[in-house]
C-alpha cells in the first residue's frame, strides 16, 4: 500500500488560522486531539451511520488534526473511496497520514490549509465533516460557507460540535467554578463561541443546505475515564493563553488543577462535560 500523500501549505494563511485557534498549539494539545479521537469515536460513529455513506465516495474531514475519523471515514468508503483529512497545523497533518500509514488506511490522503479558504475545487466530495472545528474559530458561518461549497450537489455536510453551557459538578466546587470562568473568558478572547453547538441548524440554514437535521448528546463521565478531566486538559492548553491576559497566575493554576482533580476522583461526585450536538444536512 502507498503511503499516504500530505500536500504542503501554501501560503501565510495557514499560520494566520493557527493563531486563531482558540485551544492553541503545543506537543499537549495535539496529545489530547489524539486521545480525543479515540474518546469520542462512538459518537462520530453515530453520526456517520447516519449519513449514510457508500462505498467508492470521496469524502472530507475538515479540522482533522493528529487523527480526526479518517479511520472512520475510510471503513465506510472503501474500497474505492477517497478520503482527505485537512487541518491548518502541518505537524497535525504529518501526524494525521502516520496515523493513516500505520493503520493501513487505503485511499487517504492530508492537505495543510486554513479551513475557512482550503483552495480546494468546489464540489469536490460527497461528504464534507468537522468535530470540534467550528466551536474554536472566530466566525464559523465562514468555515460552514466553505464546506458547502466543496460539498457536490446532492452531497451532505455533517458536524458535530460542543456546547458548553452546562458544565457541572454535584457538589459544587470552587476549583470547578473558576476553572469554568477561566474556560469561557479565554476561549473566546479571538471571537469563539463555546455554545456554537446549539447554533448548527441556524448555521446550516443560513448556508443553504436543506434537510438539516440535528440531535444533542450530554456527556457523563465516570472517575477515571480521561473525559472527565477533559475540561482541566483544555485548561492547560491554554495555560499560556491565560498567564499572558492575566486572568491568574501560574499558582493559581496549579491550584485549581490539583484541587478539580481531587473533587473529580471522588465516586460520589457527579460531572458533566457538557453537550455534543450531532448535525447533518444536504447541499441542494
Amino acid at each position: 500500500m502507498s503511503e499516504p500523500a500530505i500536500r504542503e501549505p501554501s501560503s501565510s494563511a495557514d499560520s494566520e488560522a493557527n493563531r486563531v485557534y482558540a485551544l492553541g498549539s503545543s506537543p499537549g494539545e495535539s496529545a489530547r486531539l489524539s486521545r480525543q479521537a479515540e474518546e469520542l469515536a462512538p459518537d462520530s460513529a453515530a453520526l456517520l451511520d447516519r449519513v449514510g455513506l457508500r462505498p467508492g465516495q470521496t469524502v472530507l474531514d475538515l479540522g482533522c488534526g493528529p487523527r480526526g475519523v479518517l479511520d472512520l471515514l475510510a471503513a465506510r468508503v472503501n474500497p474505492g473511496g477517497r478520503v482527505v483529512g485537512l487541518d491548518a497545523d502541518p505537524r497535525h497533518t504529518t501526524m494525521a497520514a502516520a496515523f493513516a500509514a500505520a493503520h493501513r488506511l487505503s485511499g487517504v490522503e492530508t492537505v495543510t490549509a486554513d479551513a475557512r479558504r482550503t483552495g480546494l475545487p468546489s464540489g469536490s466530495f460527497d461528504l464534507v465533516h468537522s468535530r470540534t472545528l467550528l466551536v474554536t474559530v472566530p466566525e464559523p458561518a465562514q468555515v460552514v460557507a466553505e464546506m458547502v461549497r466543496l460539498a457536490r450537489s446532492g452531497g451532505q455536510v455533517a458536524v458535530m460540535e460542543a456546547d458548553t453551557e452546562y458544565l457541572m459538578t454535584y457538589p459544587p466546587h470552587p476549583a470547578w467554578v473558576r476553572m469554568g470562568e477561566l474556560f469561557h473568558v479565554t476561549f473566546a478572547r479571538n471571537g469563539a463561541d463555546p455554545h456554537v453547538g446549539r447554533r448548527l441548524a441556524e448555521l446550516f440554514d443560513k448556508a443553504g443546505l436543506v434537510d438539516v437535521q440535528v440531535t444533542a448528546r450530554a456527556q457523563i463521565y465516570p472517575p477515571g475515564h480521561s473525559r472527565r478531566t477533559n475540561m482541566l486538559s483544555l485548561l492547560r492548553s491554554m495555560r499560556p493563553q491565560i498567564l499572558e491576559l492575566g486572568l491568574a497566575t501560574a499558582a493559581e493554576l496549579d491550584e485549581i488543577d490539583s484541587a478539580a482533580r481531587g473533587h473529580l476522583a471522588d465516586p460520589r461526585t457527579v460531572a458533566v462535560s457538557g453537550l455534543f450536538f450531532l448535525a447533518w444536512a444536504r447541499k441542494p
